[in-house]
């Protein structure tokens, strides 16, 4: 699928590379030290304390086919989450937080741990994601929209391990629908229909349609959950799962279809309305890289490796460009739909947060742009400060 391809793709690029080189000879110099930070900050679910989770760990490494050693571990937090970290000494670490352990039970647990075995079986930890765009160094634009593509992709898979673990489609929705709402499902009654119809109600791909309201909150909100639960019923009518389901082709096919409201597909579009986004996204860049007074020769290389060469090094004239910013917004505003206009601020977000601008200066621009846009100033916040790597 999606996931295996772009994994491939990425893993064969000079950042990736390089990445994993600086991993290799920090191990080489001994343990990176994430077993003594776990134990330090986290408390250790031995069997002795915690037999029913741990009981359902085994359960899922026996599912999944994984033989490793293991260690459980709990951290304070209202927030519900979970997370698998890249393997030390021969012992791979799942980290939970009190909140998730306490609202989630059975099946729903089961789907959470699959989950996160499924990002080791995977080999997901070979993208370091995180310290790709998070070490300092930067990143191309394209790359960190390759890369958080990928990341959407890889959480797919990660949730199929999950449901697989699980075996139950509507305890698996339903944990999802708690991961979405931080719910606890204690004051409500929970309807796999209901919240496949939302889901349905938020996907608005024409280019013609308009949205506002509750299907704009959504998105912004919980931009993957509601995707992820789509998928998986998908994934739960196919022959992967049960005899004279969908074919895996066809699958994959809807999966793609799905996801493509998430991607930058905008990108290569010959649409009116894709060159108008791709226009906005050059202005924007622009504008966000010459706040602080002048575009570096650094940063040019590192922009036409993603608007090609000589982009910006013949014909540019910045401060041109930057005054057509408002009329770009305009036309964006008037040819796209909230959801594509949504996708191309968080992809300047992300662009801005590879090359090392999302300072106030890049910030504020971000927020003009979005008021431009008429969309949330909060999506800014929310893409520039996301967590970097797969949970």
């Amino acid at each position: 699928m999606n996931d295996r391809r772009l994994f491939d793709t990425l893993l064969a690029t000079a950042e990736v590379k390089r990445a994993n080189e600086i991993l290799a000879r920090m191990a080489e110099k001994g343990p990176l030290g994430i077993r003594r930070h776990l134990l330090a900050t986290s408390v250790r679910l031995t069997r002795g304390m915690a037999p029913a989770v741990n009981k359902t760990a085994d359960e899922c490494l026996s599912v999944l086919g994984i033989d490793t050693n293991l260690e459980l571990f709990v951290y304070s937090s209202p927030q519900y989450n979970a997370a698998c970290l890249k393997p030390e000494d021969g012992r791979l670490f799942v980290m939970f937080s009190s909140s998730l352990l306490e609202a989630f039970d059975g099946n729903e647990l089961k789907f959470v741990v699959g989950h996160e075995f499924g990002h080791h079986a995977y080999r997901h930890h070979d993208i370091p994601i995180g310290l790709i765009l998070g070490g300092g160094s930067r990143a191309s634009p394209r790359l960190a929209l390759d890369l958080f593509a990928w990341s959407r992709y890889a959480e797919i898979s990660a949730d199929r391990a999950g449901a697989v673990c699980a075996g139950d489609l509507e305890a698996t929705a339903r944990a999802l629908f708690k991961l979405a709402s931080g719910l606890s499902g204690r004051s409500i009654k929970f309807s796999l229909d209901d919240f496949l119809a939302q889901i349905d109600a938020m996907q608005v791909e024409s280019e013609d349609s308009r949205s506002d309201g509750p299907r704009q909150d959504w998105f912004l909100t919980h931009p993957f959950s509601p995707l992820r639960v789509k998928a998986l019923t998908l994934f739960h009518d196919s022959e992967l799962v049960r005899d004279g389901g969908i074919s895996s082709p066809q699958l994959e096919e809807s999966v793609q279809a799905l996801m493509g409201l998430m991607e930058p597909s905008y990108l290569e579009g010959q649409t009116k309305t894709a060159e108008s986004m791709r226009r906005l996204l050059f202005a924007g860049t622009i504008a966000i890289a010459s706040a602080d007074g002048d575009i570096s020769e650094e940063e040019i290389e590192v922009f036409e490796q993603f608007f090609g060469d000589g982009a910006f090094k013949k014909r540019l004239n910045i401060e041109a460009t930057t005054k057509e910013l408002e009329s770009r917004i305009e036309q964006v505003r008037s040819k796209t739909s909230i959801p594509e206009r949504i996708q191309v601020l968080r992809d300047l977000c992300l662009v801005a947060q590879a090359s090392s601008k999302s300072g106030n200066q890049g910030r504020t621009i971000l927020k003009q742009i979005a008021a431009g846009l008429e969309v949330p100033e909060t999506i800014v916040g929310q893409s520039l400060d996301c967590s970097l790597d797969l949970d």
